[in-house]
């Protein structure tokens, strides 16, 4: 089944907090489709799309809550990211400098004469951390949020742990098109027209979020010191190696350190991220 979730001042929240109501129930397996506005909440240019405290509500603009009907702290939410379409106008800021994008066709062209190739996606997909009260929707953490992978493309199917009893998942803040890094703070920031997310649960024991690619497996890791991101990301690699190939961990990490790839996922939300990449065929 899928679920519409109308664009409206109630189901858009610039914060995470266990304690708010969700904005809709469902069940293992359904999918969800909602629009979202861009990172400052703009639907069209130089306007935001609601009224909202910025003391209360100052982060990214994401849909949600979504509770998961029956899904259990300790348990792994499954975040099937089955469409992003993006609306056809983005921003990006540099030294406090904004440029502003247009979409034509597949090609984000810029106001300066630019063109990059369009690769949409959300960069927030998330769920609250268990302690109670307001969190920022900047840093990403164990169970997700602001992790900001280019390669969480439509068609990419993203493992989280669950944190809280009914997932109360959140996502939004749409990249029409961003390097590794994301080195200015910010990717095309563009509103959506139109995602959707198929939900689903597993028994499935992660240190820290995975996603399977088109053509790849990914691990990632979240630390204000980039070398424990990078341990963090390659331990969750090692973890999938042993139970993909049925090796030991001595020769799960040889075989990583022939044929995973690491890379900097972005280096400006507070905390820095690091996503380890096994390509098929890599390992024969």
């Amino acid at each position: 089944m899928i679920h519409e979730i109308p664009l409206e001042r109630r189901t858009v929240q610039g914060r995470f907090d266990r304690d708010l109501e969700p904005v809709l129930s469902v069940d293992a397996g359904d999918s969800v489709r909602f629009q979202a506005l861009n990172a400052v909440w703009g639907w069209d240019p130089d306007l935001e799309h609601f009224e909202r405290d910025h003391n209360v509500d100052g982060g990214h603009a994401l849909c949600g809550p979504i509770e998961v009907r029956g899904s259990r702290a300790g348990e792994t939410l499954v975040v099937g990211v089955d469409e992003v379409t993006p609306r056809d106008w983005g921003v990006t800021w540099g030294d406090d400098e904004m440029f502003s994008w247009w979409l034509d066709g597949g090609i984000w062209r810029s106001e300066r004469g630019h063109a990059v190739s369009s690769a949409p996606f959300l960069g927030v997909i998330g769920m609250p951390a268990p302690e109670p009260g307001r969190q920022s929707t900047t840093p990403p953490r164990r169970w997700g949020g602001n992790i900001d992978c280019k390669e969480l493309v439509a068609g990419t199917t993203l493992y989280l742990p669950i944190p809280v009893d009914g997932a109360l998942l959140m996502a939004g803040d749409g990249h029409g098109a961003q390097g590794d890094g994301e080195v200015s703070g910010t990717a095309i920031e563009c509103p959506l027209e139109r995602a959707t997310l198929m939900l689903d649960v597993e028994e499935r024991d992660l240190r820290s979020p995975i996603a399977r690619t088109a053509d790849s497996w990914l691990a990632f890791g979240f630390d204000e010191d980039l070398d424990s991101a990078a341990e963090q990301a390659t331990e969750t690699m090692l973890d999938l190696i042993e139970r993909e190939l049925g090796v030991p961990r001595p020769e799960a990490r040889a075989l990583a350190s022939v044929a995973v790839d690491l890379r900097v996922t972005q280096v400006v939300n507070e905390v820095k991220g690091v996503h380890a990449v096994l390509r098929d065929g890599a390992i024969r």
